[in-house]
């Protein structure tokens, strides 16, 4: 069996490789002719753990390739699967642009040529419901030979940046949207490999898989704004949230993931996914008044923790030097997409802070959006020369414990605001630091 990747983006280069190591024929295809050449040197366009050894290793023994050319590679693809960018419009509905172009091109590649046989293609980026319909009409519309049978099926990735080969590898469940049982058994060989611990395939409709991926980003974002609103009101009341985030976690029907809080949620997924199923929700008249409220929270989550800093200089920040630590939108990845640290870097920016910079991964991502306007250094302790105080902005594990003594001698004051709740707020006064954190109080374990 031949599978083809139409995309080489983040989900699109995670599936090729991942496919190619459990020992399928791999065929990715992307119109960036630069991409495809660095790829096809085993050098991969994205920072993901564990991925350039699968990718040098499935290129080698030549399971996995990389070319521009969707022509050759679709007439001799049993599957093809469409890993395209679906970004958010003015209006926060997902644009299908390239993924409808992906289609049309299928189409008349299909019609021009002799090429007779079945055919799936499946819907691998995170699209709007009904999109396989969408996709199927395009097919159908343009003109397909008589000979050429094929299925669009729906099939959501669920994967967590930082860990998506981990995920890809052992996914906990496989969603295949598809009234076709052809298609579906078709999936199923191609996923069973991945399950043979038990984790269940689902089969479903098309449009209630197109759905689940949204409502399962939008109920992970709820969990996030939740317990900020959580911690924002036990700092009006004096109480822990560590500790009320412990009591609830421990109820199964809650659970402890995602409940911690921090500056906001950020990245690819979140914040695109929770406007369009607002979005969708608008189309069909019905009001998801919760989904305001995540991303009303959100919102508000990014902004104070920038106004807490500015406050705790008298209003301004004119003349004065921040260190930060963290750009991604979360530890384990490149990703700077809609990253709170970029929102709040942006507000000590406004009020007139020089900002010092580190990330592990980062730094070049964040130079494509802030240019000259921070500076970054080439090591976590670099920064902090000279600072008047250090922000904690994303949670890399080479952050959690640093040499608390050389940051208070390299800091003009030992100041920490910790966005991500890394540090215990008794164990830093007791170090002699100004310390704040997001929902504990300064005498908090």
């Amino acid at each position: 069996m031949h599978i083809a990747i139409v995309g080489t983006g983040y989900v699109g280069l995670v599936t090729g490789t991942c496919f190619a190591e459990m020992g399928f024929d791999v065929t990715c295809v992307d119109i960036d002719a630069r991409k495809v050449a660095q790829l096809s040197e085993g050098i991969p366009t994205i920072f993901e753990t564990g991925l350039e050894m699968l990718l040098k290793r499935n290129l080698k023994v030549k399971r996995l390739s990389f070319t521009t050319n969707l022509e050759e590679t679709a007439p001799g693809s049993d599957v093809l699967f469409l890993a395209l960018p679906t970004p958010p419009g003015g209006d926060g509905e997902a644009d299908l642009s390239f993924v409808k172009k992906a289609a049309c091109d299928l189409a008349d590649i299909w019609s021009a040529g002799a090429d007779p046989g079945y055919h799936v293609v499946v819907n691998k980026s995170t699209v709007p419901v009904g999109t396989a319909d969408v996709v199927k009409g395009i097919l159908e519309s343009r003109g397909l030979k008589a000979g050429v049978h094929f299925d669009v099926v729906s099939n959501p990735e669920f994967l967590r940046e930082g860990v998506a080969i981990a995920d890809f590898m052992k996914p906990e469940r496989i969603v295949i949207g598809t009234r076709s049982e052809r298609a579906a058994e078709i999936m199923r060989a191609i996923y069973e490999p991945f399950v043979r611990q038990g984790n269940p395939i689902i089969v479903m409709d098309e449009r209630s898989s197109e759905l689940t991926k949204y409502a399962a980003n939008s109920f992970l974002a709820t969990k996030i704004s939740f317990i900020n609103e959580v911690a924002n009101l036990c700092e009006e009341v004096g109480a822990n949230v560590d500790q009320v985030r412990k009591g609830i976690g421990l109820d199964s029907r809650i659970g402890n993931l995602f409940l911690y809080p921090g500056i906001g949620f950020g990245g690819s997924c979140f914040p695109k996914d929770v406007q369009a199923l607002k979005r969708i929700a608008d189309q069909h008249g019905y009001e998801f008044k919760i989904l305001d409220a995540v991303l009303a929270v959100n919102d508000r989550q990014r902004e104070q923790f920038s106004k807490r800093i500015i406050e705790s200089f008298g209003g301004s920040l004119k003349g004065k030097k921040i260190a930060v630590w963290g750009l991604a939108f979360k530890a384990r990845t490149d990703d700077v997409r809609e990253s709170p640290a970029h929102y709040v870097i942006r507000g000590l920016l406004e009020a007139g802070a020089q900002v010092h910079a580190f990330d592990p991964e980062a730094v070049e991502n964040s130079k494509a959006v802030f240019g000259n306007s921070i500076s970054y250094g080439v090591e976590p302790y670099e920064v902090l020369a000279g600072a008047d105080a250090l922000a904690v902005l994303t949670e890399w594990h080479e952050f959690r414990r640093p040499d608390f003594d050389r940051v208070k001698s390299l800091l003009k004051r030992p100041v920490i605001f910790d966005g991500r709740n890394l540090y215990k707020p008794g164990r830093m006064k007791d170090m002699g630091f100004e310390y704040t954190s997001v929902g504990r109080p300064e005498y908090g374990a």
